[in-house]
């Protein structure tokens, strides 16, 4: 089984792992801290973006093909990516649960705000407010079947909805 999160930064993709991992004994691969492990000053370049996916498709592919399933937490804005993902899961004969995670802008904004004013160890992200703007601009829609939470309301009916469908 692989989890994809899809959504903008600051939407609570990584709350939302967080609280599927307590149902759920997969392992989670954070493209936030997967990018800090290979480059501890992270310029996100474009080379440096090509690098990191590169390593987490190739983690993603070696997983399912052990059989271990996986929460993937990141951005996942572009359709060619998820595609790429999808295929992945494909040939691994796994399934794929894509989710969509949103917030209203004035929720993320908040959120952001916060980071700055109390970075935690947890928090991997180094996104801020301008960076989800830019990111905005990027996001396309998704094609394929999948699952919306918003994580600014009460998320528990889609934990558990993906926890069944995780389970079927």
């Amino acid at each position: 089984m692989l989890i994809m999160l899809s959504g903008l930064p600051g939407t609570g993709k990584t709350f939302l792992c967080r609280q599927l991992t307590q149902r759920l004994p997969y392992i989670v691969l954070e493209s936030d801290a997967i990018r800090k492990k290979l480059f501890p000053r992270p310029a996100y370049s474009t080379a440096e973006n090509t690098s990191v996916f590169h390593a987490i498709d190739q983690l993603i592919q070696e997983l399912l093909q052990k059989g271990v399933s996986i929460i993937f937490d990141a951005t996942n804005l572009k359709e060619n990516h998820r595609e790429g993902i999808r295929r992945i899961s494909e040939s691994a004969k796994a399934r794929l649960i894509i989710v969509n995670v949103t917030a209203p802008p004035e929720v993320v904004y908040k959120r952001m705000k916060s980071r700055v004013e109390k970075p935690g160890a947890d928090n991997k992200s180094d996104a801020g407010w301008a960076v989800y703007e830019r990111m905005k601009r990027d996001l396309e829609k998704i094609s394929r079947p999948h699952i919306t939470v918003d994580t600014s309301k009460d998320i528990t009916p889609i934990i558990e909805k993906i926890v069944k469908e995780a389970n079927c």
